[in-house]
């Protein structure tokens, strides 16, 4: 039985990450003590709401150079996948800085029209486009469905496992090194997101 610790920066969707990860058998702790979270095999940061109260919460907590240090993988969740990046346009904030780039809205505007070009929040099932083969993705086929909520997206970069397109395309998975992110949410995901967490439980995932 895998150790994961959830990190409780107050996302609200810390009950459902924790059920869909006990289903699978792991054993969960949600913590904000850093020993807690040093300490255990896997580390989760799921997170929703926006970039730079998230972020604040985090600094707070004195857990940003907690989660900048650690070691053993890491997954990000929809907004905890963006806090990942090194800053976002959400609040115009620096973020942890793990993975290479910067976080912005969705929705370019329809410079004619003077509207916007797409529906943001981008809400409910989208495909995903793999990029490039790795152990977080094995079992979900090329085209699977995922379930977004979110306004912003991070860039298509080295880091991008497989993308999804809302008036663009933006990386839906992402990993470096033992870093792991999922825009999507994988707790409401039904297999494929259950898939995800079972590949990050699981070891090797290189």
């Amino acid at each position: 039985m895998i150790d994961v610790v959830l990190i409780d920066g107050g996302g609200a969707n810390l009950g459902s990450v924790r059920y869909a990860l006990e289903r699978l058998g792991a054993r969960v702790r949600t913590s904000a003590e850093p020993v807690v979270i040093r300490s255990a095999a896997r580390v989760i940061l799921p997170g929703v709401g926006a970039a730079a109260a998230g972020m604040a919460r985090l600094h707070e907590l004195g857990l940003v150079d907690v989660i900048r240090d650690l070691r053993q993988p890491l997954l990000g969740i929809c907004l905890g996948m963006q806090l990942m990046y090194e800053s976002s346009e959400e609040g115009d904030v620096e973020c942890l800085g793990l993975l290479p780039g910067r976080v912005t809205r969705l929705a370019p505007r329809d410079r004619i029209r003077n509207v916007p070009a797409i529906r943001v929040p981008h809400m409910g099932w989208n495909r995903l486009r793999r990029v490039r083969d790795h152990g977080l993705l094995a079992g979900i086929d090329d085209g699977a469905q995922a379930y977004f909520v979110h306004g912003y997206a991070a860039p298509v970069g080295t880091a991008t496992l497989a993308t999804a397109t809302h008036g663009g395309d933006f990386s839906a998975v992402v990993v470096d090194g033992p870093r792991f992110g999922a825009q999507f949410h994988p707790e409401r995901s039904a297999a494929v997101g259950s898939r995800l967490l079972r590949n990050f439980l699981s070891e090797p995932i290189a």
